[in-house]
Protein backbone atom coordinates (compact mmCIF):
# COMPACT_ATOMS: atom_id res chain seq x y z
CA UNK A 1 0.00 0.00 0.00
CA UNK A 2 2.99 2.51 0.94
CA UNK A 3 4.46 1.33 -2.37
CA UNK A 4 1.55 2.66 -4.76
CA UNK A 5 1.46 5.61 -2.61
CA UNK A 6 4.89 6.53 -3.20
CA UNK A 7 4.54 5.59 -6.93
CA UNK A 8 1.83 7.73 -7.35
CA UNK A 9 3.60 10.52 -5.39
CA UNK A 10 6.72 10.03 -7.92
CA UNK A 11 4.29 9.95 -11.03
CA UNK A 12 3.43 13.34 -9.90
CA UNK A 13 6.40 14.64 -9.28
CA UNK A 14 7.52 13.23 -12.90
CA UNK A 15 4.10 14.77 -14.55
CA UNK A 16 5.05 18.43 -12.53
CA UNK A 17 8.62 18.76 -13.91
CA UNK A 18 7.67 17.69 -17.60
CA UNK A 19 4.89 20.35 -17.05
CA UNK A 20 7.44 22.62 -16.07
CA UNK A 21 10.15 22.21 -18.87
CA UNK A 22 7.57 22.47 -21.79
CA UNK A 23 6.04 24.63 -19.94
CA UNK A 24 8.97 26.96 -20.18
CA UNK A 25 9.77 26.10 -23.55
CA UNK A 26 6.13 27.18 -24.38
CA UNK A 27 4.59 30.31 -22.08
CA UNK A 28 5.81 33.49 -23.08
CA UNK A 29 5.42 36.13 -21.06
CA UNK A 30 7.73 39.70 -21.39
CA UNK A 31 7.81 42.54 -19.65
CA UNK A 32 9.58 45.76 -21.61
CA UNK A 33 10.33 49.30 -20.41
CA UNK A 34 10.16 52.10 -22.48
CA UNK A 35 10.66 55.92 -21.95
CA UNK A 36 8.34 57.99 -23.84
CA UNK A 37 9.43 61.03 -26.25
CA UNK A 38 7.90 64.35 -24.79
CA UNK A 39 6.67 64.75 -28.47
CA UNK A 40 5.42 61.70 -30.86
CA UNK A 41 5.09 58.29 -29.94
CA UNK A 42 7.05 55.02 -28.98
CA UNK A 43 6.17 51.52 -30.11
CA UNK A 44 7.20 47.82 -29.59
CA UNK A 45 6.48 44.70 -31.65
CA UNK A 46 5.99 41.36 -31.27
CA UNK A 47 5.80 39.36 -33.68
CA UNK A 48 2.80 36.39 -32.90
CA UNK A 49 0.97 33.71 -35.15
CA UNK A 50 -2.53 33.36 -35.87
CA UNK A 51 -4.99 32.06 -33.38
CA UNK A 52 -3.17 32.89 -29.85
CA UNK A 53 -4.39 34.31 -26.72
CA UNK A 54 -2.81 37.84 -25.87
CA UNK A 55 -3.07 39.59 -22.88
CA UNK A 56 -0.97 43.04 -22.03
CA UNK A 57 -0.95 44.85 -19.07
CA UNK A 58 0.98 48.40 -19.18
CA UNK A 59 0.97 51.47 -16.34
CA UNK A 60 2.26 54.87 -16.55
CA UNK A 61 5.40 55.61 -14.42
CA UNK A 62 6.70 59.59 -14.01
CA UNK A 63 10.46 59.20 -13.80
CA UNK A 64 10.13 63.01 -12.14
CA UNK A 65 7.62 61.81 -9.57
CA UNK A 66 4.66 63.99 -10.68
CA UNK A 67 1.80 64.28 -9.00
CA UNK A 68 -0.90 63.35 -10.20
CA UNK A 69 0.64 60.99 -13.06
CA UNK A 70 0.74 62.27 -16.71
CA UNK A 71 -2.13 60.43 -18.80
CA UNK A 72 -0.98 58.80 -22.30
CA UNK A 73 -2.63 57.21 -25.16
CA UNK A 74 -2.30 53.78 -26.12
CA UNK A 75 -2.96 51.83 -29.53
CA UNK A 76 -2.17 48.27 -30.29
CA UNK A 77 -2.85 47.41 -34.36
CA UNK A 78 -2.81 44.25 -36.64
CA UNK A 79 -0.29 43.40 -39.10
CA UNK A 80 -3.16 44.17 -41.23
CA UNK A 81 -3.57 47.43 -39.89
CA UNK A 82 -6.51 46.58 -37.60
CA UNK A 83 -7.29 48.90 -34.05
CA UNK A 84 -7.40 46.04 -31.07
CA UNK A 85 -7.40 48.23 -28.15
CA UNK A 86 -7.46 52.51 -28.34
CA UNK A 87 -7.25 54.14 -25.41
CA UNK A 88 -6.78 57.62 -24.07
CA UNK A 89 -6.71 59.54 -21.30
CA UNK A 90 -5.25 56.79 -18.81
CA UNK A 91 -2.25 55.77 -16.67
CA UNK A 92 -2.67 52.01 -16.96
CA UNK A 93 -4.80 50.00 -19.02
CA UNK A 94 -5.25 46.35 -20.18
CA UNK A 95 -5.98 44.96 -24.01
CA UNK A 96 -6.88 40.96 -24.41
CA UNK A 97 -7.29 39.45 -28.07
CA UNK A 98 -6.75 36.42 -30.28
CA UNK A 99 -4.76 36.92 -33.17
CA UNK A 100 -6.45 35.98 -36.05
CA UNK A 101 -3.58 37.46 -38.40
CA UNK A 102 0.19 36.11 -37.82
CA UNK A 103 2.91 38.71 -38.25
CA UNK A 104 3.97 41.73 -36.19
CA UNK A 105 1.66 43.46 -34.31
CA UNK A 106 2.46 46.85 -33.12
CA UNK A 107 1.67 48.79 -29.73
CA UNK A 108 2.23 52.35 -29.85
CA UNK A 109 1.90 54.69 -26.83
CA UNK A 110 1.91 58.30 -26.51
CA UNK A 111 1.75 61.40 -23.88
CA UNK A 112 -1.89 63.13 -24.30
CA UNK A 113 -0.23 66.93 -23.19
CA UNK A 114 3.00 66.68 -26.06
CA UNK A 115 5.97 69.00 -24.09
CA UNK A 116 4.66 69.03 -21.04
CA UNK A 117 5.34 67.51 -17.68
CA UNK A 118 8.16 65.52 -17.45
CA UNK A 119 9.55 62.46 -18.34
CA UNK A 120 7.40 59.48 -18.59
CA UNK A 121 7.78 55.16 -18.67
CA UNK A 122 5.69 52.84 -19.82
CA UNK A 123 5.98 49.13 -18.47
CA UNK A 124 4.30 46.43 -20.36
CA UNK A 125 3.92 42.82 -19.73
CA UNK A 126 3.07 40.69 -23.12
CA UNK A 127 1.28 37.44 -21.98
CA UNK A 128 1.02 34.76 -24.38
CA UNK A 129 -0.31 31.44 -25.05
CA UNK A 130 -0.47 29.32 -22.07
CA UNK A 131 0.91 31.73 -19.89
CA UNK A 132 -1.95 33.79 -20.89
CA UNK A 133 -4.77 31.46 -19.81
CA UNK A 134 -6.24 31.91 -16.55
CA UNK A 135 -6.14 28.57 -15.26
CA UNK A 136 -7.66 29.07 -11.74
CA UNK A 137 -11.21 29.78 -13.27
CA UNK A 138 -10.86 27.27 -14.81
CA UNK A 139 -9.61 24.62 -12.22
CA UNK A 140 -12.82 26.30 -10.35
CA UNK A 141 -14.97 25.89 -13.23
CA UNK A 142 -14.08 22.45 -14.46
CA UNK A 143 -13.53 21.74 -10.26
CA UNK A 144 -10.15 20.23 -10.92
CA UNK A 145 -7.55 20.37 -8.70
CA UNK A 146 -3.77 18.44 -8.25
CA UNK A 147 -2.86 16.19 -10.94
CA UNK A 148 -5.67 16.46 -12.78
CA UNK A 149 -5.16 20.64 -13.23
CA UNK A 150 -1.16 20.05 -14.08
CA UNK A 151 -2.26 17.39 -16.54
CA UNK A 152 -4.51 20.32 -18.29
CA UNK A 153 -1.58 22.50 -18.02
CA UNK A 154 0.68 19.82 -19.81
CA UNK A 155 -2.27 19.30 -22.51
CA UNK A 156 -2.34 22.43 -23.02
CA UNK A 157 1.30 22.39 -23.47
CA UNK A 158 1.34 20.04 -25.97
CA UNK A 159 -1.30 21.59 -27.86
CA UNK A 160 0.91 24.46 -27.60
CA UNK A 161 4.06 23.13 -29.11
CA UNK A 162 2.20 21.41 -31.86
CA UNK A 163 0.68 24.72 -33.10
CA UNK A 164 4.25 26.38 -33.01
CA UNK A 165 5.62 23.40 -34.96
CA UNK A 166 3.01 24.11 -37.49
CA UNK A 167 3.38 27.38 -37.73
CA UNK A 168 7.17 27.09 -38.03
CA UNK A 169 7.03 24.21 -40.29
CA UNK A 170 4.15 26.83 -42.70
CA UNK A 171 6.68 29.25 -42.00
CA UNK A 172 9.69 26.85 -43.69
CA UNK A 173 7.49 26.35 -46.44
CA UNK A 174 6.94 29.75 -47.41
CA UNK A 175 10.34 30.89 -47.37
CA UNK A 176 11.88 27.70 -48.73
CA UNK A 177 8.80 28.86 -51.90
CA UNK A 178 10.29 32.38 -51.71
CA UNK A 179 14.64 31.28 -51.76
CA UNK A 180 13.66 28.61 -54.94
CA UNK A 181 11.44 31.37 -56.76
CA UNK A 182 14.36 33.86 -56.36
CA UNK A 183 17.17 31.43 -56.93
CA UNK A 184 15.19 30.72 -60.77
CA UNK A 185 14.91 34.09 -61.07
CA UNK A 186 18.66 35.06 -60.18
CA UNK A 187 19.23 32.13 -62.89
CA UNK A 188 17.28 33.65 -65.75
CA UNK A 189 18.47 36.96 -64.88
CA UNK A 190 22.06 35.75 -65.10
CA UNK A 191 21.37 33.61 -68.58
CA UNK A 192 19.83 36.82 -69.99
CA UNK A 193 22.48 39.22 -68.68
CA UNK A 194 25.55 36.73 -70.34
CA UNK A 195 23.21 37.16 -74.06
CA UNK A 196 22.70 41.04 -73.87
CA UNK A 197 26.74 40.64 -73.11
CA UNK A 198 27.41 38.22 -76.45
CA UNK A 199 24.79 39.68 -78.66
CA UNK A 200 26.30 43.11 -77.67
CA UNK A 201 30.02 41.82 -78.33
CA UNK A 202 28.90 40.31 -81.48
CA UNK A 203 27.70 43.79 -82.71
CA UNK A 204 30.08 45.87 -81.65
CA UNK A 205 32.81 43.18 -83.79
CA UNK A 206 30.65 43.72 -86.67
CA UNK A 207 30.42 47.64 -86.39
CA UNK A 208 34.44 47.44 -85.96
CA UNK A 209 34.64 45.21 -89.04
CA UNK A 210 32.14 47.29 -91.47
CA UNK A 211 33.91 50.40 -89.98
CA UNK A 212 37.61 49.02 -90.55
CA UNK A 213 36.54 47.61 -94.41
CA UNK A 214 34.81 50.94 -95.41
CA UNK A 215 38.72 52.54 -94.29
CA UNK A 216 40.36 49.88 -96.36
CA UNK A 217 41.87 49.33 -93.33
CA UNK A 218 41.78 45.81 -93.84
Amino acid sequence: MGGEKLGRVATAGVLILILFIITVMVEKSESVWMNLPKSGSKCVTEEIHNNVVVVGDYVVISDDHLHPTPTISAKVTSPYGNILHHKENITHGQFAFTSSEAGLYLTCFWPDRPNEGGALSVNIDWKMGIAAKDWDSVARKEKIEGVELELRKLEGAVEAIHDNLLYLKNRESIMRGVSETTNSRVAWYSILSLGICIFASCAQLWYLTRFFQKKKLI
